[in-house]
């Protein structure tokens, strides 16, 4: 069963991100604050429910919560920046977007969500110094398997999941040799084998292994 609350504060923020380990497309998160005593049947960690059920449950959470938001990185930003600095700031986008500033922040994992901040990019989106302050004025803690624990990181990890699945659905349709509808850009052998064959597109992570060493590709794109 998912706790409701970790922190004891009543404005409590969950977070999560998804996409983390794909080759293609956008690392996504996203940031939610939700009422007291909310029962979601199914709600779990979104690697434990199928698409059928997070798609039936994305309108439900939305409904119920407080304030949410989603924030994608895409790959430019990533290949600038580093996956591990891009899922942070994706879910450091998302908690600015909250129309409530949260009392606290619970986020999955084990690293602490704050301890990069004002990253300068020059494709993505650059944080004012006011921002920044706002986000080093919330307490928070990261909790590792926080999304199998503590329902509104649950909830995040859904919305995450579901928003950057539809974005994937989407570029599918610009380039459906990779499958991404099934695959949603994640290294499958599908997906390599298709690399191998029809090379990179604009949606790829450059600074990512690709391919094994021995089918490795040219960048120049």
């Amino acid at each position: 069963m998912l706790h409701e609350n970790f922190s004891g504060f009543k404005i409590e923020c969950g977070t999560d991100e998804a996409g983390r380990g794909c080759l293609a497309g956008p690392v996504t998160a996203a940031a939610i604050i939700l009422p007291k005593d909310l029962i979601l049947e199914s709600l779990n960690d979104s690697k434990q429910l199928s698409e059928k059920t997070r798609v039936k449950l994305k309108p439900l959470i939305e409904e119920k919560a407080l304030t949410f938001a989603f924030t994608h990185i895409f790959n430019e930003e990533i290949d600038e920046i580093n996956i591990l600095n891009a899922s942070m700031k994706a879910m450091q986008e998302s908690i600015l977007k909250l129309s409530t500033k949260p009392e606290f922040i619970i986020v999955d994992g084990n690293r602490p969500i704050f301890s990069k901040l004002g990253i300068k990019t020059v494709s993505g989106y650059n944080f004012s110094e006011e921002e920044i302050i706002h986000l080093k004025s919330i307490p928070n803690q990261s909790i590792i398997k926080g999304d199998g624990k503590y329902l509104s990181i649950a909830a995040a990890s859904v919305l995450a999941k579901t928003y950057r699945d539809e974005y994937m659905d989407k570029i599918h349709e610009e380039f459906p040799m990779y499958n991404w509808k099934k695959n949603k850009g994640y290294p499958t052998k599908e997906h390599r084998e298709a690399i191998a064959k029809y090379g990179i597109t604009k949606y790829h992570r450059k600074s990512f292994r690709l391919l094994p060493e021995q089918l490795e590709l040219d960048f120049e794109f």
